[in-house]
């Protein structure tokens, strides 16, 4: 057993010792301000908890306050009568609370229990019952819609035990509520007859035992027994008002204050009401319009104050109402059919992660990631779907996974106290923890907010977490974004066109090509990050050559060609000359020759003296490329253009592919590098 429950113990033995042994006074002091401590607590967490099982040691407290509080009566009913003192607390409350007097201080007592007996006492008791009744009558439906959620596979058995337990106790708890009351009721009755003791006695024995005259002895004991009862009845009272909280709360999200600030003003036009009816009986009655007038005018004031708080959550509401929508359907509960679904994009985080994405920590996730689509519906122009966000355990709790079709496509971690610095390869005077950009694999540092304005200072870009977050899920929805195009989103695409173009998709759709061809194509365009936003154009061009070919390689080499002008602002948007890497002719001739061409299709058949060979001229001008700060971009002919992107898929995908015949005639072109099958490189 721990201290605590040997503390627990002792306590209840003490108390029982207490109606034996004598205490003197001082003691009789501190255990009255204990119970008046006490009690003052027991009704402060009454008023904070959410539902009553939250508070279901609160029967027996009841039982153990109750006997405490009748120790003290009879501890210092024995110093009254035998030592004519109860202590300064008693002798305070029976001189200053009352003032001395004797009547005053009979019928405040009387009030009190009055007010604990046949009101708080009373009320309670007749709420405990009622709610003891009902939710023992309630229990074999609420099972039954625990075993029908069960078997429906809306919770699990662990949580189904859990609802089963919460229902066993609260009948538990409403059925000993339902008894406890009877202790305060008893409580309440046992005061007044221990004072009116304490008053008939003392009156005797200080007559009789202290040789007092009757009205010395009279008015003695009588303020003595009325301090008595009041330090005893007033924490009764508060323990009482405690006892109705509890059984008359319902349960909610927040404690009993946010409750009734919630609710008790949740129409602030009604405050103008009371204020101008405040204000009427301040001008047609006898009342003292310099003190009515005052709270009137408050009171409007705190109308205004409400309504205009008001006001300004309905507008964000209103702003917010899109999103909201989407957040709700990422919150909705799971049937046993929606787990067969596989969402398309998933972003799931530790428990350490959990500020990003909750608004009340100042979290802004949700409302990124609906840039983030908004974004990629500019520069790709494609819908991308609802990005499921949601809390995983098995992950550590710095750490992040962003899944395609249920399968991991990324992984990071974050330090959320901590900014993320881009690492400078000529400075090393920075110090922080050493790490890697998530989104470009770029060397970083882990910063904190003491070292960020030293960093800035040596030129290091900093970023903060949710932007490293959200650059990196961009970036993956990017270089993924041809997995996310399916029929149903072609078909979506296609029938928002047919509005403004319906000719173009008559035209082509169907007796041209089918939904799965024309998604084929535009897939092979995004893997390559060319926007499909031009829709009319890529249709059109479709519609010219289907009929020539269903190749889908063949038909995007078209539309690629067809796309030039976006295409060359993509890689050139300031006009300035495109630098790239050029083919090679003998480079190009070995393609050419190893293309293999069947029913089935085309395909590269390279042999693997020639792979490896083109590789390592290729890597090594693209190595001397970046050296000099330039984005490699890879040049050929249009022939051999599809087959050189399926050959560097194997090395490195980012490296754009572009043909002559996809750039703009007027657009400069610098070769800074040749690839050559003989190792000999040649410079334009």
């Amino acid at each position: 057993m721990k201290i605590r429950d040997f503390a627990v113990l002792l306590s209840v033995i003490l108390i029982i010792v207490m109606m034996v042994i004598p205490l003197p006074p001082l003691l009789l002091d501190l255990l009255i301000m204990v119970n008046l401590s006490l009690a003052i607590t027991i009704l402060l967490v009454a008023m904070n908890t959410k539902e009553p099982l939250q508070f279901s040691i609160f029967p027996t407290l009841l039982l153990l306050t109750t006997l405490f509080r009748l120790a003290l009566n009879v501890s210092t009913t024995r110093s009254i009568l035998s030592e004519r003192t109860g202590g300064q607390v008693i002798e305070t409350f029976g001189n200053f609370v009352v003032g001395g007097s004797a009547v005053i201080g009979i019928l405040v007592f009387l009030i009190l229990v009055i007010i604990q007996f046949l009101v708080i006492t009373k009320g309670s008791e007749r709420v405990a019952e009622v709610a003891a009744r009902f939710t023992l009558d309630s229990m074999p439906g609420k099972q039954m819609s625990i075993d029908a959620d069960l078997g429906a596979g809306m919770i699990s058995e662990q949580e189904a035990k859990s609802r089963r337990e919460k229902i066993s106790k609260e009948a538990d708890f409403y059925g000993a509520m339902d008894g406890a009351s009877k202790f305060v009721k008893g409580d309440a009755i046992a005061g007044i007859v221990i004072t009116l003791i304490n008053i008939i006695g003392g009156f005797i024995i200080g007559m009789l035992v202290h040789g007092m005259a009757a009205g010395e002895a009279a008015s003695t004991f009588t303020l003595l027994s009325i301090g008595d009862g009041l330090v005893s009845q007033i924490p009764a009272l508060l323990i009482s008002t405690a006892m109705g909280i509890i059984v008359t709360r319902a349960a909610s999200d927040g404690n009993l204050g946010s409750d009734i600030t919630k609710q008790l003003f949740a129409y602030p036009k009604m405050m103008y009401v009371v204020a101008g009816t405040l204000f009427a009986i301040g001008i047609f009655t006898p009342i003292s319009k310099g003190l009515i007038l005052p709270v009137a005018a408050i009171v409007a004031g705190f109308g205004f104050f409400l309504q205009r708080n008001l006001d300004k959550a309905e507008s964000q509401e209103d702003e917010t109402v899109v999103e909201e929508k989407e957040i709700d359907a990422m919150k909705s509960p799971e049937s046993v059919l929606d787990l067969l679904n596989v969402d398309v994009i998933e972003f799931e985080f530790g428990y350490g992660l959990i500020p990003l994405a909750d608004k009340k920590q100042g979290g802004d996730l949700l409302d990124r990631v609906i840039m983030i689509r908004r974004q990629l519906a500019l520069e790709l122009g494609v819908v991308v779907p609802v990005i499921r966000i949601r809390d995983n355990v098995q992950l550590g709790p710095q750490e992040y996974m962003i899944k395609i079709r249920g399968n991991e496509v990324a992984k990071g971690s974050l330090m959320l106290d901590h900014y993320l610095a881009l690492k400078s390869e000529d400075d090393d005077s920075i110090i922080g923890i050493e790490t890697v950009e998530p989104a470009f694999g770029m060397p970083a540092l882990w910063i904190d907010e003491l070292t960020k304005e030293d960093a800035e200072l040596y030129g290091y870009v900093i970023i903060d977490p949710p932007s490293v977050v959200s650059t990196h899920l961009t970036e993956v929805i990017k270089r993924h974004a041809h997995e996310l195009i399916g029929r149903e989103e072609v078909k979506a695409l296609i029938d928002h066109l047919r509005e403004t173009t319906p000719s173009v998709v008559e035209e082509l759709i169907p007796q041209q090509m089918t939904i799965g061809e024309v998604q084929k194509v535009l897939a092979k365009l995004l893997k390559e990050k060319v926007s499909i936003r031009n829709m009319v154009t890529i249709l059109e061009t479709l519609a010219d050559y289907a009929p020539s070919t269903k190749d889908p390689d063949i038909l995007t080499e078209y539309v690629r060609q067809a796309l030039s002008r976006q295409i060359t602002q993509q890689f050139s948007p300031t006009g300035e000359p495109l630098r790239v890497i050029t083919v090679g002719a003998s480079v190009e001739k070995r393609f050419a020759n190893a293309i293999q061409r069947t029913e089935q299709g085309s395909f590269l058949s390279l042999d693997p003296d020639s792979t490896q060979q083109i590789y390592e001229v290729l890597l090594e001008q693209v190595q001397r490329v970046q050296q000099q700060g330039v984005q490699p971009v890879l040049l050929t002919t249009p022939g051999i253009r599809h087959y050189m992107r399926q050959y560097l898929d194997r090395f490195s995908a980012d490296i754009p592919v572009l043909s002559y015949n996809e750039l703009e005639p007027q657009l400069e072109i610098q070769s800074i590098g040749v690839v050559q099958i003989s190792g000999v490189n040649e410079f334009a």
